[in-house]
């Protein structure tokens, strides 16, 4: 019988560079704290909210894309047409297809590079860093964009407390290639789907367009998510850290998913961290940005903290699903 030929990659991979786009608006708690009856010290205490960055009317999620895909393709040193893969994290592509990832592609001239969304909420980016270095590895591509991209306020009722005021808006973007050495660690990823409930959309699109429902928007149940996203999390964090084979006192930075300031402090305490550990706390004033939110908070690591440039930083990112993805990356 003919044997297949298969095709086999470099046997490590790494990230090349960050690209960053936030939202061109600075929205600070006073402009949210009318309609859910609440105040600035309010959401500060609970979330450390200071201010978020939203995008205005004209500006799409695959605008930010585009642009954080452009810096971090300007910085990699990678020719665009030599990117074959392109992966967009989101959950706020307005359109159910085209991909947001085939535009962007096309945009930053990687046409015909392979694309496509993957929606896996605020682990999207976690996902696509993971699938990238899998598909890298397996000789199915040779340099791939990841991006994480949201426009969360086309998806918020300015009335709803549990959710709304956390959002913004942003994208971040790596490009991913070859290395001599790991440059990526084995994923720590999963689901549970018994907790679908707990953040997700109040209603369907068929639901909206029969009449029966209004605009879809996100929701979540503040107490279920936070439970789980300190301590489950926390425990995903830390077989993240074994299967790389270091442990905290090896990290540079941890950069976790930016939901909560209160979730990052319990996460920092529960991996009993180094003062040496530069943490991210890009929520202040970017907002949660979903799958976003990690490759922004690395973006402005890196920029405050040139010195983090080689050394290993911890990421995490967890929502709605419920989903999780963890691993550890040498920053570039």
């Amino acid at each position: 019988m003919t044997q297949l030929q298969q095709s086999h990659g470099p046997q490590f991979t790494r990230i090349y560079s960050y690209g960053a786009a936030r939202g061109d608006l600075v929205v600070p708690n006073e402009e949210l704290i009318g309609p859910i009856d609440s105040s600035d010290e309010w959401i500060q205490q609970r979330t450390g909210i200071i201010t978020r960055t939203r995008a205005s009317a004209g500006i799409l999620a695959v605008d930010l894309a585009t642009d954080a895909a452009r810096e971090a393709i300007e910085k990699s040193g990678v020719p665009a047409d030599q990117i074959d893969l392109v992966i967009v994290a989101t959950i706020s592509n307005v359109q159910q297809t085209p991909s947001m990832a085939a535009v962007v592609a096309d945009r930053v001239g990687s046409n015909p590079a392979a694309a496509y969304d993957t929606n896996a909420a605020c682990a999207g980016f976690s996902y696509g860093v993971t699938q990238a270095d899998a598909l890298i590895r397996a000789g199915a591509a040779h340099y791939a964009l990841v991006i994480g991209a949201e426009k969360l306020s086309d998806v918020v009722d300015p009335t709803d407390r549990s959710i709304s005021f956390l959002l913004g808006d942003g994208a971040g973007a790596v490009v991913i290639g070859p290395s001599e050495t790991a440059g990526i660690s084995p994923a720590v990823w999963g689901s549970d789907g018994s907790k679908a409930d707990a953040v997700g959309m109040n209603a369907t699109l068929t639901q909206f367009r029969d009449g029966v429902a209004p605009w879809p928007t996100l929701r979540q149940e503040g107490q279920t998510v936070f439970r789980w996203a300190v301590w489950d999390m926390a425990k995903v964090a830390k077989r993240a850290l074994e299967v790389a084979g270091i442990t905290a006192e090896d990290l540079a930075a941890f950069i976790p998913h930016q939901a909560n300031m209160r979730i990052i402090d319990e996460f920092a305490k529960q991996l009993k961290l180094p003062e040496s550990v530069i943490i991210a706390r890009d929520i202040a004033t970017t907002g949660n940005t979903s799958a976003a939110s990690i490759p922004l908070a690395t973006h402005r690591l890196l920029q405050e903290h040139p010195e983090l440039s080689g050394g290993l930083a911890l990421q995490i990112g967890f929502g709605a699903g419920l989903v999780f993805g963890a691993q550890v990356v040498v920053l570039p």
